[in-house]
């Protein structure tokens, strides 16, 4: 039963609590609330002790919670309290002495205000646990960043059938994201990258009115959300016109620095190696001073979790972690090419999730 799978992990966040030495934690982050309850409202804390779990809303959301986490314990706001007031309320019928909190997210006016309410209590800072929790994926998220997967990759299938040269960046975007819906996606994952020629040199290109037939390299990074807000992350390069040496060397160095780098993917990998690879294999190929982002990072209810891929980062790969692997080279004035692709850890290697062809051949796109 879901209620059990949240249950579960609260029971595990607070086997971590008591590391922390606090009586309960107060959990601001929507995206943290619904992990831990199935809420998927917001405007919303959780307050979670050792014998307390109290979900803190507003009125507009009393049926939703009851549907969406039957038998939690909630407090609910009234419309002259604050969500604040009510925590303080909440925390002193508790007797809290120390109350953990996600320091992250909670803002300077809340924390003062907090402190205020409840003079008594010592606040104490506490950081990214529950984003911590969020790193392993149980089945139920497993399949749900499959099922996102799915719905992404059906997706491109059409506007790849369908291209036609005089459309705009802009409207490859919205075909995309109104594909991904007809096959289930919630939406986007996040807003799409569609860039057209020198616009893929931008690794955050916002789509625009460049037409497709405007260049002959089109690069499409993109997503989808499922109904229970987990996500994909995918990149692919088009090519869709006159295809010259340079292009052709720089997405197999691409290529070839992406598929070192899954190989290497594993539990107890360190991050930072992994990232080394591609860079190391980039830098070979001479261009390494146009790769100048992380290699990928965690995808769950986020499109950007922990763990990440850079050369300063500390993550070590766990079984049950979902990553990407998106090395990529940009050069101003000329385009840029990246090629991403969404890995799970498993308890012996890895696996690859994302089944979109990726050799060279593959890249090459007829527009209509």
């Amino acid at each position: 039963m879901a209620s059990d799978r949240y249950e579960l992990r609260r029971n595990r966040l607070l086997r971590r609590l008591k590391k922390e030495s606090v009586d309960a934690l107060l959990v601001t982050s929507e995206i943290n609330v619904r992990y831990l309850t199935g809420f998927s409202g917001d405007s919303s804390y959780l307050l979670l002790g050792q014998s307390l779990t109290v979900l803190i809303s507003d009125s507009r959301y009393t049926t939703q919670i009851s549907d969406e986490c039957p038998g939690l314990d909630t407090a609910i706001r009234g419309m002259k309290n604050t969500i604040v007031d009510v925590t303080a309320k909440v925390a002193r019928q508790a007797k809290l002495k120390k109350l953990g909190f996600e320091s992250h997210i909670t803002t300077v006016a809340d924390f003062k205000t907090l402190q205020e309410k409840i003079k008594q209590l010592e606040l104490v800072p506490v950081a990214s646990l529950v984003e911590e929790l969020r790193t392993i994926k149980d089945a139920h998220e497993i399949g749900e960043i499959r099922e996102a997967v799915r719905q992404a990759e059906r997706g491109l299938e059409v506007i790849r059938a369908s291209l036609v040269g005089s459309a705009t960046e802009l409207q490859v975007a919205h075909d995309l994201e109104h594909a991904m819906r007809h096959f289930g996606a919630e939406r986007a994952g996040f807003d799409p990258i569609v860039a057209a020629g020198p616009r893929a040199a931008l690794p955050h290109a916002r789509p625009g009115k460049s037409r497709i037939d405007s260049a002959n390299l089109l690069l499409i990074d993109w997503g989808s959300e499922t109904t229970s807000c987990y996500r994909s992350d995918l990149t692919r390069v088009w090519l869709t016109g006159k295809i010259s040496p340079k292009v052709e060397k720089i997405y197999r160095v691409v290529l070839n620095a992406q598929r070192r780098a899954i190989s290497k993917i594993r539990p107890g990998a360190r991050c930072s190696e992994v990232d080394a690879v591609a860079r190391k294999s980039i830098g070979k190929a001479g261009f390494g001073k146009y790769f100048g982002h992380g290699l990928g990072h965690g995808i769950g209810l986020q499109i950007h979790e922990q763990p990440r891929f850079s050369p300063i980062s500390e993550d070590v790969l766990k079984p049950g972690m979902v990553v990407t692997v998106e090395p990529g080279i940009y050069i101003p004035g000329w385009g840029g090419v990246r090629i991403e692709d969404d890995i799970l850890v498993t308890r012996n290697g890895h696996e690859v999730l994302t089944s979109v062809p990726k050799e060279f051949d593959d890249a090459v796109v007829a527009v209509q």
